[in-house]
């Protein structure tokens, strides 16, 4: 704002001069005063706008101090398939149910996991609902990253056994869910061990995968190695069955959800700040404001002519 300012009055220094060199009678008093202030206060306006100054609202939440969630989506090849080329794959179709069950529980902290030949952290359960669907669109993809050894069967249950005490979830959380989002078709896995491993955490499992089902590769062709493992069921129902549950199908939402609200109870809850963040732009409203400025200079233009 100094600068501008600055230039007008130099630039009306310079036209006195001018004048009095030409002996030309100056214009009415206050008439440059007035195109001055304006043309000052206009660019000072824009220069706010510019800014894109922004209105913040943040919304207080109340969330389990005792209980956390950890969504496990297993990335490997055979989640990429679909039932055409254009269709939903698998492992989109796992993420639409992630996202829909998280928002069943929306006092809960939930966290991200992916899962092939082990499991590694994409977000440590948090309270924001917005944190975890943009991890889930902008992180989550399949063989991403790769597992460690190429086979026939990437995933592999036994990686779920070091879930439970590997940090995922805090020390405070009693209440602690796994959600395992996987098409089942893992290797040979112990499922003694995972039951001992399970035996203080609650595990739910869902089964996303329908017959008939390719992996797609470019062009729309079905990749020529990829067979669906006909065992797969049966390793769904082996890894709930170890914690003493029954896996669901992934039409079974609702079922899914109301075993996961089960299974973290009631317990006590606190107040946390910025849990919902929402910013409304100002920006086109102080644009607005400089019109005044306008107006005015359009006005005293109308008058010297």
């Amino acid at each position: 704002m100094a600068v501008p300012t600055a230039a007008i009055a130099i630039g009306i220094r310079r036209a006195a001069a001018v004048r009095a060199a030409l002996r030309l009678r100056p214009p009415r008093h206050g008439t440059d005063l007035r195109v001055a202030g304006a043309l000052a206060a206009l660019f000072a306006v824009l220069a706010v706008a510019a800014a894109q100054p922004a209105l913040a609202h943040e919304a207080r939440q109340r969330v389990r101090t005792d209980a956390q969630v950890l969504f496990v989506l297993d990335t490997s090849r055979s989640m990429a398939a679909a039932s055409a080329p254009s269709a939903p794959t698998r492992l989109v179709r796992a993420e639409h149910l992630a996202a829909a069950m998280r928002a069943s529980i929306p006092g809960v902290e939930a966290g991200i996991a992916t899962l092939t030949d082990r499991v590694l952290p994409d977000l440590l359960p948090v309270a924001d609902e917005a944190s975890f669907d943009a991890t889930l669109s902008r992180v989550v993809g399949i063989e991403r990253p790769p597992p460690r050894f190429v086979t026939a069967r990437a995933t592999t249950f036994d990686a779920l056994v070091g879930i439970p005490g590997s940090g995922f979830f805090e020390q405070r959380a009693q209440h602690r869910v796994v959600v395992l989002l996987t098409d089942g078709e893992s290797r040979p896995f112990d499922t003694s061990a995972l039951g001992h491993a399970f035996a203080n955490v609650g595990l739910v499992v869902i089964g996303v995968r329908r017959s008939g089902e390719l992996v797609f590769g470019r062009g729309g062709q079905p990749e020529p190695g990829y067979r669906t493992d006909p065992s797969a069921p049966t390793a769904l129902g082996d890894a709930a069955a170890a914690t003493g549950g029954r896996p669901f199908r992934e039409t079974e939402l609702a079922a899914a959800s109301f075993q996961l609200r089960r299974l973290l109870g009631n317990g006590p809850t606190a107040s946390t700040v910025g849990s919902s963040h929402r910013e409304t732009p100002l920006a086109p409203f102080v644009a607005l404001v400089a019109l005044v400025p306008l107006a005015l200079l359009a006005r005293r233009r109308g008058t010297a002519a």
